[in-house]
């Protein structure tokens, strides 16, 4: 689903107050629901480290690239990281290890991504995904995902919070973004990932509040080349595809057309024959995310550019110093 834009509004018309309203009891429910499964399930220590990157909110906001940056720090350092993750969007349950012979249809395309860059696990309990990687050597556990998730013993608790939109209106859904209450969601991370568009965006002083006393960690996605050169016609399903839109227009990128989709949207022949269509009549080239990269069919990836990016922390030292116990432990 695409996020109704009164979630992004406290007050005024736009966060349409009587629409909030009427599902404040919903939201009371799913957030009851989400504190009694803590209250009632009984978490897995899987003997070894376990770094969870979760959020606070629905939809997008950098997890991925900071597991990646995590998998391939650790195993830098000759250490077995192993990355764990639902594989929102596959139909497989796990637990299997990713392949190259899968597909996004097979797992999603998270694990896809993290897979280029260490082994990953895809587990519909994260319990029993952390029991056979375990198995299988690893010494460290990286979970895409999981903050809302009792299942598994975490070590290090990261929450990755986009700086642009922050926590929304406040509510929980559906009468906003939030998972669970925002007080229980800080209570339990250890460090908050701020993520911003670019390194001298300064945040909302109402953010800043709302994350006061957290221990922040400011950083940001950069991409890892410049965009190509020609008009370009851009789409993305992603949690914000505007996203994606403003970084590559900031970087250079001559964007003619933007289409977003749907986060995890699941592209068939008939939706990229009519992007090569349109894009066409531009004289323009398709471009992507890399996550909606690997979700094309299999036939049309050749012909459309993906624009990857990285994780920049401003305050990489910090960062260090939560993983410093975790690296010490594990040799």
């Amino acid at each position: 689903m695409r996020p109704p834009e009164f979630w992004n509004h406290r007050q005024g018309r736009d966060a349409a107050p009587m629409i909030r309203t009427l599902l404040s009891p919903f939201a009371w429910l799913y957030a009851r629901a989400v504190k009694r499964r803590f209250k009632t399930t009984q978490s897995y220590d899987a003997g070894i480290p376990v770094i969870c990157v979760g959020n606070a909110t629905m939809g997008g906001t950098g997890k991925t690239p900071v597991v990646i940056y995590l998998l391939q720090s650790l195993r830098r350092m000759q250490l077995n990281a192993v990355g764990l993750t639902r594989g929102y969007g596959g139909q497989e349950k796990g637990p299997i290890p990713v392949h190259e012979r899968h597909t996004a249809k097979d797992v999603g395309d998270e694990p896809l991504l993290l897979a280029r860059h260490g082994p990953v696990w895809v587990a519909e309990g994260k319990d029993d995904g952390a029991r056979a990687a375990r198995s299988h050597g690893a010494q460290i556990i990286v979970m895409d995902d999981g903050h809302q998730n009792p299942q598994l013993t975490k070590t290090l608790s990261l929450l990755v919070v986009d700086a642009e939109v922050g926590f929304g209106n406040g509510c929980v859904f559906p009468a906003g973004p939030l998972r669970e209450p925002l007080a229980e969601a800080l209570s339990r991370a250890d460090a908050i990932i701020l993520m911003k568009p670019s390194a001298d965006y300064e945040i909302d002083a109402h953010l800043a509040e709302q994350i006061k006393g957290q221990v922040v960690i400011p950083a940001y996605l950069a991409p890892q080349g410049q965009p190509p050169k020609g008009k370009l016609y851009a789409f993305a399903g992603i949690g914000r595809p505007n996203k994606f839109f403003d970084t590559l227009r900031r970087h250079g990128g001559d964007i003619v057309e933007e289409v977003p989709f749907a986060d995890h949207h699941k592209y068939n022949d008939e939706e990229i024959e009519s992007l090569f269509l349109l894009a066409s009549e531009y004289d323009a080239s398709l471009i992507t995310t890399e996550k909606d990269h690997v979700r094309l069919p299999q036939g049309y990836k050749k012909g459309i550019h993906a624009w990857p990016v990285k994780v920049v922390f401003e305050d990489e030292l910090t960062l260090r110093r939560f993983l410093h116990p975790i690296i010490n432990a594990s040799k």
